[in-house]
């Protein structure tokens, strides 16, 4: 076979030269990853369903026009996977719930219209937690096809919600990947298996036809393994869409190398990795290092705002309407994970008033945080106080005495952009991350910086032995 194992974890533009030179064809990579999906797929509890006959009709479909000189872009004959959040046509979209494991939704989310627009394959519908998470899991078993497994230990979690989509890259199961974050849920995931996940600006990639946990807080991002890649697929499924108002008309294009105007100007944020394991520490120093190499970088402290209350609030509230249905026909008592059957009830009984008041607080919350981004390109921390977390303890009894930085709380209250990189490995040789977070629509400087970081280093380019 002309695809070979190291392909299983090149670059999107490596396996895009590869098919532009005759070196295999879009059908036989498209083999390749759906034996990899097939084989070591369940070794992970990464698949939902793998989309075996549409995608090898898709990458006929590409051969065809790439013989004919129809180029669609970088994307081209590249396979990739969705979270199973996001609907595709004739293929089973199940939330990650048993409840919902065999229903199809008639109709294609914009994201996946996009990439099929692109040229691109879609190989697999990947695994996810239960509801994205929004009924409160405390575990790893929180999802009707198991615990996500991290490919660098399969006794680790590989992170929620988009468990399947990060697993899956880090895996090479599939090229890139599509996850979504209410709050942590491609951040989380990413730095966990040792890839790069991109967290968009709220609305700058439509939701039409995925799942709504949060109206005022869903993002869908890249993962993948580079910032580069990152690049190329956000590029390909940003811009405006009429089925979602909430999607924004603000132009991205992507382009590597990219010249700097500037020397980019960072800022750690005050006592992020005080509580953080020791690897994890030593290793955002060593990042320090090396981002100084072409970075300015200085000290800001987060204003004193209840970051993480805003953004629960609002994801309880918003889960409770959106899933009222699920609770009051009684289907909740069909989840996997045990609190998840009880977990909205609460949810449902949250007074009007602390709705109201969360969102009066928000704009507070972006005012402050956009005020950080006046003399700062990006606030840059440890993406998560440790690694991945074991599959047989709760969350809390793992992490205690750690916590990361409240960067994430609002950042996604904000609705604002960051990045994940790996930046080395901890405890039990487990990858941990970078994080970069930026200002409302400044993606290309998120990206610009993460990649000239992994120019100079080699963390991306590791990956486990599966």
């Amino acid at each position: 076979m002309p695809v070979q194992d190291h392909h299983a974890f090149a670059s999107i533009r490596t396996l895009a030269q590869g098919l532009r030179q005759g070196d295999f064809t879009s059908l036989q990579l498209t083999e390749f990853f759906l034996d990899r999906l097939e084989r070591l797929g369940p070794n992970y509890n990464a698949v939902a369903t793998v989309t075996g006959q549409l995608a090898r009709q898709q990458a006929k479909d590409a051969d065809t026009e790439l013989a004919a000189g129809k180029d669609r872009g970088p994307l081209h004959g590249i396979p990739f996977g969705v979270k199973d959040l996001l609907a595709t046509r004739g293929i089973p979209t199940s939330w990650g719930a048993a409840v919902m494991k065999d229903r199809v939704i008639d109709a294609d989310a914009t994201v996946v219209v996009r990439l099929r627009d692109a040229g691109a394959v879609l190989v697999a519908k990947l695994a996810m937690v239960e509801i994205a998470g929004g009924l409160g899991y405390k575990q790893a078993n929180a999802s009707f096809t198991g615990p996500g497994l991290n490919p660098w230990d399969t006794q680790r979690w590989a992170g929620g919600s988009s468990s399947g989509p990060g697993s899956a890259v880090s895996a090479g199961l599939v090229p890139f990947a599509i996850g979504s974050e209410t709050w942590g849920s491609i951040m989380t995931p990413a730095g966990f298996c040792g890839i790069t996940g991109l967290r968009p600006t709220y609305g700058r990639v439509s939701r039409h036809g995925a799942m709504a946990l949060s109206w005022t807080m869903d993002k869908l991002g890249p993962m993948a393994r580079t910032a580069d890649d990152c690049g190329l697929v956000l590029e390909t499924i940003a811009g405006f869409d009429d089925a979602d108002p909430t999607s924004s008309d603000k132009t991205l294009q992507w382009k590597t190398p990219t010249r700097f105007e500037h020397k980019p100007q960072l800022a750690i944020v005050t006592d992020c990795d005080k509580h953080v394991q020791k690897d994890v520490r030593k290793n955002f120093r060593k990042s320090l290092e090396q981002l100084e190499t072409f970075c300015q970088i200085s000290e800001v402290e987060l204003p004193d705002l209840p970051y993480e209350d805003v953004a629960g609030t609002l994801i309880a509230c918003e889960m409770a309407a959106a899933f009222e249905g699920l609770v009051t026909s009684g289907d909740v008592w069909q989840m996997t994970a045990p609190e998840d059957r009880y977990g909205a009830h609460a949810s449902l009984m949250i007074p009007a008033k602390d709705y109201i008041n969360a969102m009066r607080i928000r704009p507070k919350i972006q005012a402050a945080i956009d005020g950080l981004f006046q003399d700062v390109d990006a606030l840059v921390t440890p993406t998560l106080a440790t690694v991945a977390y074991p599959n047989d303890q709760s969350f809390s009894e793992y992490r205690k005495g750690h916590h990361s930085s409240r960067i994430g709380g609002a950042a996604n209250a904000a609705g604002i952009p960051g990045i994940t990189v790996p930046n080395g490995f901890g405890e039990k040789h487990l990858p941990t991350g970078l994080q970069l977070v930026g200002q409302a629509w400044n993606e290309i400087t998120l990206l610009a910086i993460a990649a000239k970081y992994q120019d100079l280093t080699d963390w991306h380019k590791k990956h486990p032995d599966v």
